[in-house]
C-alpha cells in the first residue's frame, strides 16, 4: 500500500465513519477527515462528530483543527492531506481519507488554480455595493465579464460572488480563466469507495436524514448553537455557521422560525446538499481513470466491510 490511501466517500448520514470504524478493526489505519465541518472546534453534536471512544479508538486528523471565527480552504485541505498521508505512511499504517465534502475531495484530486490574491479595500468596496443592490444583483454583474462563473454560482453565495468579482477587479481577468493551470495532481494514488442509495431512493436517505437531525436535537444541538452564539464572536455570514443545522438552529434562537420550521428547513437543507454530493460522486464513478481502484457501495448493507476487505487483499 505505499503511496497509496483508501478513500471513503459518500453523501451525509450514508455511513462512511461507521464503515472507517469498521475497518480499523481489521487494518493499521489513520483516518483522515474529509469534512468541512468536523475541523471546528466546539461544533461537535450538529456536524455528528466521531465521539471521544471513537476518536481514542483510531488516529483521526483533521478534526478540532481550529475556531469556528476561523476559515480553512480547500487548500490548506490539499496540504494538510498530502502531508498527512506520507506521515501515516511512515508510521506503517493506511491512510483513509474519510467524508463528503467534495470541493475539499476535487481540490486533492485535480489539484488547484493559483488565484491571485485581493486585498481587503477591494473587498469592502464589494461588500459596500452588495449591502446597497443584493447579492443577485451582484452576481449578475458576472453575466458578461466571467460568464463560466455566473453560470456556476449560486446569486445567493456571498462568498463565491465576491470572490469571482474580486478576481475581475485585481486582475482584469475571468476568475473561470485562472483554472486553466492548475498546480501538480494528486501524488498517490487511491482506491476509492463510495456509498450510494440503492435504486437511487432519496427517500429512505431524507427519512435517515430527519431521524438523524431528531437525534442531535435529543443530544444538545439547541444548547450546543446557544454557546456558540454566546460567544459573541460569530456571524451566520462566517463559513462555520453556514453549515447545515447550525444556521436553522441559530435562527430559530433569533425567533425567526419557529421549531417545526426549523426542524423542515434543516431536514430540506441536508436533503440538497446530498442530492448535491450525490451528482458529484456519480460523476465520479463513471471517471474510472481518476483512481487506481473504484467500488460502488449500498448504503446500508451489511456486507460492506466484508466486500473491502476482500477487494483489498489484491493491494495489501
Amino acid at each position: 500500500m505505499k503511496n497509496r490511501a483508501i478513500v471513503i466517500l459518500g453523501p451525509t448520514a450514508s455511513g462512511k465513519t461507521s464503515l472507517a470504524l469498521a475497518l480499523a478493526r481489521h487494518l493499521k489505519i489513520e483516518i483522515i477527515s474529509l469534512d468541512s465541518a468536523l475541523i471546528y472546534k466546539d461544533m461537535d453534536i450538529g456536524t455528528a462528530k466521531p465521539t471521544k471512544e471513537e476518536l481514542l479508538s483510531v488516529p483521526h486528523h483533521l478534526i478540532d483543527i481550529i475556531s469556528p471565527k476561523d476559515s480553512y480552504s480547500a487548500a490548506n485541505f490539499r496540504e494538510d492531506c498530502i502531508r498527512l498521508v506520507k506521515e501515516i505512511e511512515q508510521r506503517g499504517a493506511i491512510p483513509v481519507i474519510c467524508g463528503g465534502t467534495m470541493m475539499y475531495y476535487k481540490a486533492l484530486v485535480d489539484g488547484l488554480s493559483p488565484l491571485p490574491t485581493t486585498t481587503p479595500e477591494v473587498r469592502a468596496a464589494i461588500a459596500k455595493e452588495a449591502l446597497a443592490v443584493g447579492w443577485p444583483a451582484m452576481h449578475q454583474k458576472l453575466k458578461t465579464i466571467d460568464p463560466v462563473s455566473y453560470q456556476k454560482l449560486n446569486p445567493n453565495d456571498k462568498q463565491r460572488v465576491s470572490r469571482a468579482l474580486e478576481v475581475y477587479q485585481m486582475t482584469g481577468r475571468a476568475m473561470s480563466s485562472f483554472f486553466e493551470n492548475k498546480q501538480c495532481q494528486c501524488p498517490f494514488e487511491r482506491l476509492e469507495y463510495i456509498l450510494l442509495p440503492e435504486n437511487d431512493d432519496r427517500t429512505h436517505l431524507r427519512e435517515l436524514i430527519r431521524i438523524r437531525f431528531n437525534q442531535m436535537l435529543k443530544d444538545g444541538l439547541i444548547d450546543e448553537v446557544q454557546k456558540l452564539k454566546d460567544m459573541g464572536d460569530l456571524n451566520l455570514d462566517l463559513p462555520s455557521m453556514r453549515c447545515v443545522g447550525y444556521r436553522q438552529v441559530w435562527e430559530y434562537l433569533e425567533g425567526k422560525l419557529d421549531k417545526e420550521q426549523m426542524i423542515e428547513a434543516s431536514v430540506i437543507a441536508t436533503a440538497h446538499l446530498a442530492k448535491h454530493q450525490m451528482t458529484w460522486l456519480r460523476g465520479s464513478l463513471a471517471n474510472a481513470q481518476s483512481a487506481l481502484f473504484k467500488k460502488e457501495l449500498k448504503i446500508g448493507d451489511p456486507n460492506n466491510l466484508e466486500v473491502v476487505l476482500e477487494s483489498l487483499q489484491e493491494f495489501l
